[in-house]
C-alpha cells in the first residue's frame, strides 16, 4: 500500500528528531541493590530470560514472579499492539540486555526502547494492576503547527479523548489508534496502550495524565509521545504504525461459534400428510440457502466495488505525490545562486550536486541530473517515489522534487559533516572518531540496511554500499545515501541476475561482480568491508599495491586466524573495548564469507550486535578482493549526495543505472 498524499505530504514537512523510540530508555531505580551471583541476581536473570518466549506467545503481554521471601522478583514484558512476535522478540530481547547492562545490580529498573516500542520491568515489590505514573519519558517534533492552532487543538484533543476510550475500555490488550483529519493533506495520528492487567479506570487515568502532561509541555508542536510505567501514548502527523493491525497479533484465534442444532424433523406423521411435511421440510432448508447465497453475493459485490474505488483513489494519490513534493525551479536556482561552482560538492554518473539554502533558512543538497546521464522521466520518477517512502533515522531523507524547464531536480538534506570515507581515511580526521562513535556508526549503518531489506515497504538492495555513501549528521549519526542504484524485489524474491553490473569493485560480492547475480547478500558483503574499513581505518584498496592476492580482507583474516586480531585494529582504537572491537572483527568476516549461504542476513547482524548472548559461528576464508587492476578499467565518479563536501579523490563505482519498477511487498 502506497502512503497517503496526505501523510506523504506531512512526513516531509518537518524533522522528525524529537522523538527517539528507536533507542532503549531506561530507568535504574534506587529502591535498593543486590550483589552479582546473589540467589536474586539469579532470580532476575532466570525472569528476565522466561519474558522473551512468553511475550510473544501470550498476546504482547506476560507477568511473572520467581523466589522467596527477599529473593522474590516480579517481572511484566509488554509489545506494542501492532508489533510481530518476531518484531516483539527482537525488541524485548534488546531492552532485556540494556537493563542487565546499564542496572546490573539494581533491585527494580524499567526499559522503553525500540521501534515499534516495548517495555520490559522488574522490581522485588508486586505491581502487577497497581497503576504507576512516575517515571514519565515524553519527547516531541522540534517542528511546530504553523496554522490555526486553535482549530488544531479543538480536533486534536476530541481525538484523544475518543482514543483514550477506546483503549481503556479494551478487555485483553487495551491497546487503540484513531485519526483525524485536520486539513485536506495534514491527518493526526494517535496511538495508545495501557498494560492489560490495569482496570479501565486506572488505564483511563494514566492515558489521561499522559495526554495533560503532553499538552502542558509540548503544546504546538507536530507529534509527541509520554510513557509511564503503565501506558504509553503517541501522535504524529504521518501513520507510523500498521494501520488495523489486530490488537493482540499473537493471540490464539477466539472460538468457534457453537454449531447451530440441527434442525429437528419430526419422525412420526399422520397417514396422508407425508407430502405436506416433505415439501414444508425442502421450504426449510432451501430458503435460507437461497437467502445466504444473495447475501454473500451482496457482500462480494460491495467489497469488489469497494476495492475499484480505493485503487483509483491510489493511483489518484500516486499521481499527485510528486506535486506534493515538487519545488518552485527558481526557488532552487536562487537557492544554490544560479547553480554555482563555488556551492558545487560532487559530480557522479547522473549529474551534479550543489549546496543550497531556502528561503526558510534551511541547507540543503540539491541533486541536479543531467539530460545525457540516461535517467529518464519514468526513472526519475520512480526514485522520488521510492526515497519519499523510505522513513528511517539511518537513511538520508528527500525534502522534495523539481520537474520544470527540462530540469531534473532532487533536494536532500544537507549534513555538514560530510561523508564516512572523510573521517576514518584522514590522518587529523579519524582522531574525531573514537571506537564508541564507530561502534555506534557500524550499528546505524546496519539498522539501515535491515530497514531496506525488511522493514520498509519494498524490499531494496542497495547495490553500492561504501564509506563515502555513509552521511554523517551533527552527532556523527550514520545516514545511507545514494539510492541512485538500488534494486527493488518483490516479497517472495531473493535473488535477480544483471546484465550490467554496478557499484564500487572492492565492494561488490564475487557472485555479483562475475556473475552479474545480486540478492540481499550483496549488500551484507559491502557490509562486511565496510566493517573491517571503520575499524582498520584502511581502505580495501589500500593493499592493492602489496604481494599478490592480498587485501583488507585477507589480512584481516590472516590475523584472526593467527590470533593477532589486534594487528588489524586502527591503532588509535587500542583503548576501545577490546570485546567489541573482537567481535565486530569477527562480525565482518562472517559478512565477507565467499558462499552467500554463510553470510548472516541483517537482521542476524543487528541481533549479533545487540544481544551478546548469540554465539557468532567460525568464519572460513573470505571471498577475494578486486583491486587495482580491475579498478582502472572502469574509472569514473562517485555519485552525487557522497560529496557533501568538496574533496578531490575520486572514487572508483560504475553509475549507470536506474531504479527499477515498485514492487510493493
Amino acid at each position: 500500500m502506497w502512503i497517503k498524499l496526505k501523510a506523504l505530504s506531512s512526513i516531509l514537512s518537518h524533522l522528525l528528531i524529537g522523538i527517539a523510540l528507536v533507542d532503549a530508555n531506561l530507568r535504574c531505580y534506587d529502591t535498593g541493590n543486590f550483589t552479582l551471583n546473589s540467589t536474586y541476581g539469579k532470580n532476575r536473570d532466570l525472569i528476565l530470560a522466561s519474558l522473551l518466549p512468553n511475550v510473544s506467545a501470550n498476546g504482547g503481554f506476560f507477568t511473572a514472579s520467581i523466589g522467596q521471601d527477599s529473593n522474590k522478583i516480579y517481572a511484566l514484558g509488554m509489545c506494542r499492539g501492532d508489533s510481530t512476535p518476531n518484531g516483539c522478540y527482537t525488541c524485548l530481547n534488546a531492552s532485556i540486555q540494556d537493563l542487565i547492562a546499564s542496572c546490573p545490580n539494581r533491585k527494580e529498573a524499567l526499559s522503553w526502547g525500540g521501534d515499534p516500542p516495548c517495555l520490559a520491568r522488574y522490581a522485588n515489590r508486586p505491581f502487577f494492576g497497581i497503576l504507576e505514573l512516575q517515571p514519565t519519558d515524553a519527547g516531541y517534533n522540534t517542528a511546530d503547527i504553523t496554522s490555526n492552532l486553535t482549530q488544531f487543538d479543538t480536533i486534536w484533543e476530541s481525538l484523544m479523548d475518543r482514543v483514550v476510550s477506546k483503549a481503556s475500555s479494551g478487555s485483553s490488550t487495551k491497546y487503540a489508534t484513531g485519526e483525524a483529519d485536520f486539513t485536506a493533506f495534514q491527518t493526526i495520528h494517535a496511538l495508545m496502550q495501557c498494560t492489560p492487567d490495569l482496570s479501565h479506570k486506572d488505564c483511563d487515568s494514566c492515558l489521561r495524565q499522559s495526554v495533560s502532561y503532553y499538552e502542558s509541555c509540548c503544546r504546538g508542536k507536530q507529534g509527541g509521545y509520554v510513557q509511564k510505567p503503565n501506558c504509553w501514548f503517541r501522535w504524529d502527523l504521518y501513520p507510523f504504525y500498521t494501520r488495523n493491525a489486530s490488537t493482540a497479533a499473537s493471540l490464539s484465534p477466539p472460538p468457534s461459534p457453537a454449531s447451530p442444532p440441527p434442525l429437528s424433523v419430526n419422525s412420526t406423521r399422520k397417514k396422508g400428510d407425508g407430502g405436506s411435511h416433505s415439501s414444508h421440510t425442502i421450504a426449510i432448508i432451501i430458503v435460507p440457502i437461497v437467502i445466504l447465497v444473495a447475501v454473500l453475493i451482496i457482500l462480494a459485490v460491495a467489497v469488489l466495488l469497494k476495492r475499484i474505488k480505493k485503487t483509483k483513489r491510489d493511483d489518484q494519490n500516486n499521481k499527485t505525490h510528486g506535486e506534493a513534493l515538487q519545488f518552485d525551479f527558481n526557488a532552487v536556482r536562487v537557492a544554490t545562486d544560479n547553480f554555482s561552482d563555488a556551492n558545487l560538492l560532487g559530480r557522479g554518473g547522473f549529474g551534479s550536486v550543489y549546496k543550497g539554502q531556502l528561503e526558510d533558512g534551511r541547507k540543503v543538497a540539491v541533486k541536479r541530473l543531467s539530460e545525457s546521464s540516461g535517467q529518464g522521466e519514468q526513472e526519475f520518477k520512480n526514485e522520488v517515489m521510492l526515497l519519499a517512502k523510505l522513513q528511517h533515522r539511518n537513511l538520508v531523507r528527500l525534502l522534495g522534487l523539481s520537474f520544470e524547464q527540462k530540469e531534473r531536480i532532487l533536494i536532500y538534506e544537507f549534513l555538514p559533516n560530510s561523508s564516512l570515507d572523510n573521517f576514518i581515511f584522514d590522518p587529523v580526521k579519524c582522531l574525531l572518531l573514537n571506537w564508541e562513535k564507530r561502534y555506534k556508526i557500524i550499528e546505524g549503518i546496519a539498522k539501515g540496511l535491515l530497514y531496506l531489506h525488511e522493514d520498509s515497504q519494498y524490499r531494496i538492495i542497495h547495490r553500492d554500499l561504501k564509506p563515502a555513501n555513509i552521511l554523517l549528521d551533527e552527532e556523527m549519526n550514520p545516514k545511507i545515501s545514494d539510492f541512485g542504484m538500488a534494486k527493488l524485489f518483490t516479497v517472495d524474491q531473493t535473488r535477480a541476475d544483471t546484465s550490467k553490473v554496478v557499484g564500487t569493485y572492492g565492494y561488490m560480492a564475487p557472485e555479483y561482480a562475475w556473475h552479474g547475480q545480486y540478492s540481499v547478500k550483496s549488500d551484507v558483503y559491502s557490509f562486511g568491508v565496510l566493517v573491517l574499513e571503520i575499524i582498520s581505518g584502511k581502505k580495501i584498496s589500500s593493499f592493492s599495491n602489496q604481494e599478490v592476492g592480498d587485501s583488507l580482507l585477507t589480512h584481516a583474516w590472516r590475523n584472526w586466524r593467527e590470533g593477532t586480531p589486534l594487528e588489524v585494529v586502527d591503532p588509535i582504537l587500542r583503548d576501545g573495548s577490546r570485546s567489541e572491537i573482537m567481535r565486530c572483527i569477527h562480525l565482518g568476516l562472517l559478512c565477507v564469507q565467499d558462499n552467500i549461504d554463510s553470510r548472516p542476513t541483517m537482521a542476524s547482524v543487528v541481533l549479533m550486535l545487540s544481544s551478546y548472548s548469540i554465539s557468532l559461528p567460525v568464519p572460513s576464508r573470505p571471498a577475494f578482493s578486486m583491486h587495482s587492476t580491475m579498478e582502472t578499467e572502469t574509472k569514473s565518479q562517485s555519485s552525487s549526495l557522497s560529496n557533501q563536501s568538496k574533496r578531490e579523490n575520486i572514487q572508483v563505482s560504475v553509475n549507470e543505472a536506474s531504479i527499477s519498477e515498485l514492487d510493493p511487498r
